[in-house]
């Protein structure tokens, strides 16, 4: 296998903490075993939720990274000023004119009409002049660029406009249009919504090939281009990296004889929403609900979120962010790990690191989405519909009353479950992109000259 030159483009990178920053550690951590020569293009300011300089160990020496300022506030000051602009006043304040309940305040409307597609779009200047002159200097012969922040995906368009024959691969870790934008958007504006359409059809028009890490995803972005060849949409999933997961010398904690401990790793915004489940675990016999002791770990976006979270009382205890060898070590310390997702086409990235901590998972999530299926084809727990009560507290009935029989009633697939290593997942993303890259030689070789509408016609 030939070598491959190709420039990585992630806004968040080692030592940035957080659940985005580990699919772009794993490409620069096994991409160099599969014939690959990695560059990466990264924020050295990045606006993440918290660092982690343990995950700099594992980047091997021989990949080059190029970090670039960018103007996006830090975490903190953006999350001081989200919290700001997103106030409203009660109902009975307009009389003297302040904001009706519910009413997007002026600073709002105004920041969401400039910072679009998102706050993060203020890297994208810096980012298109560093990512053209690595191009050249550094003789790269494909990009892949990986969004979120979708404003990173205008890249596409910039680049092809000045390197026509470049192979391009865009991938979306989270789907946009029909489920982002609304769960997690900066602005959901008409405007927003309209610019969105036209980043991401200008993307996909432009991209070599399109990636998408969940099934349901992938078909619906191809839905939105039925023009385009089915053959440029592609599916890697992500993963967990079983070299970073401590496991325990015993086996599950057992349940009889003190608290059920659920553990949820990760953090808790608009798409893990808390309060169907606390109110369905408010509502457990106060027997069964002082047997569980809930633990939160990771960062809480709002503040009505914590406070849903506090009504459990003393059977919650919340961490904040942790380094992921700490984040993940906890779940040696639990009998559950706990699954909150509201959407249809979307897999917490959570999800696969759950899996390789071999621990039940109790889901509350969307019955027809595609983290159902997984459950069940893995055989990896149990759950209930994130939008039933009910539905919710027989969960947590059930894993009371299971008591120590879930030792033997949880057989997870262990040879299907060993597919979502990343290191197995990187191997199939490094042959994705050598195909890519041959494809586009193929045509050059065949042609003498190229136009790049030429190659998104190949059957």
């Amino acid at each position: 296998m030939s070598s491959l030159n190709v420039l990585l483009v992630t806004y968040v990178f080692p030592p940035a903490g957080g659940v985005g920053v580990f699919r772009a550690a794993s490409f620069a951590r096994y991409f160099p075993d599969e014939g690959i020569r990695l560059d990466v293009v990264t924020a050295r300011n990045a606006s993440a939720v918290g660092s982690d300089p343990t995950l700099l160990n594992e980047i091997p020496a021989e990949v080059r990274v190029h970090r670039t300022v960018t103007f996006d506030l830090p975490f903190g000051i953006k999350k001081g000023i989200k919290k700001l602009v997103t106030r409203t006043k009660p109902a009975n304040a307009g009389a003297e004119g302040r904001c009706f309940e519910g009413e997007e305040n002026l600073l709002k409307r105004i920041l969401g009409d400039v910072l679009l597609p998102d706050p993060q779009v203020t890297w994208f200047p810096v980012l298109s002049h560093a990512a053209r002159r690595i191009v050249r200097e550094r003789n790269i012969g494909l990009v892949l660029i990986t969004a979120p922040p979708f404003s990173s995906v205008l890249l596409v368009e910039k680049l092809r406009k000045e390197f026509p024959d470049l192979p391009i691969v865009v991938e979306f870790r989270d789907e946009w249009l029909s489920t982002a934008i609304d769960l997690v958007g900066f602005s959901r504006s008409a405007r927003a919504r309209r610019i969105a359409r036209q980043i991401e059809a200008s993307a996909v028009a432009n991209a070599t090939a399109v990636v998408a890490v969940t099934e349901a995803a992938r078909c619906e972005i191809r839905s939105r281009y039925m023009g385009e060849p089915d053959d440029k949409f592609h599916l890697i999933p992500n993963g967990f990296d079983a070299t970073r997961l401590p496991r325990s010398g015993s086996s599950l904690n057992p349940c009889t004889g003190g608290k059920i401990i659920v553990t949820h790793i990760g953090s808790i915004y608009a798409s893990t929403e808390p309060t169907t489940l606390v109110n369905a675990l408010r509502s457990l016999p106060q027997k069964t609900k002082s047997r569980f002791k809930f633990r939160f770990i990771g960062h809480i976006e709002e503040p009505r979120f914590r406070e849903t979270l506090l009504q459990l009382s003393d059977t919650v205890e919340l961490s904040g962010f942790l380094p992921q060898h700490q984040a993940l070590a906890a779940m040696n310390e639990t009998d559950y790990v706990l699954l909150v997702q509201h959407g249809r086409l979307n897999v917490a990235a959570k999800f696969y690191d759950y899996l390789g901590g071999g621990k039940p998972i109790l889901a509350t999530i969307h019955p027809e989405g595609p983290e159902r299926r997984l459950l069940e084809e893995l055989r990896a727990g149990w759950w209930a519909d994130s939008r039933n009560v009910e539905g919710i507290r027989q969960l947590f009935l059930d894993a009371a009353a299971r008591g120590n029989s879930f030792l033997t009633e949880f057989r997870p697939d262990a040879f299907k479950i060993a597919h979502y290593e990343r290191k197995v997942l990187a191997k199939s993303y490094a042959e994705l992109l050598h195909s890519v890259a041959h494809r586009v030689d193929e045509v050059n070789s065949k042609t003498g000259s190229y136009e790049f509408a030429d190659l998104v016609r190949q059957p």
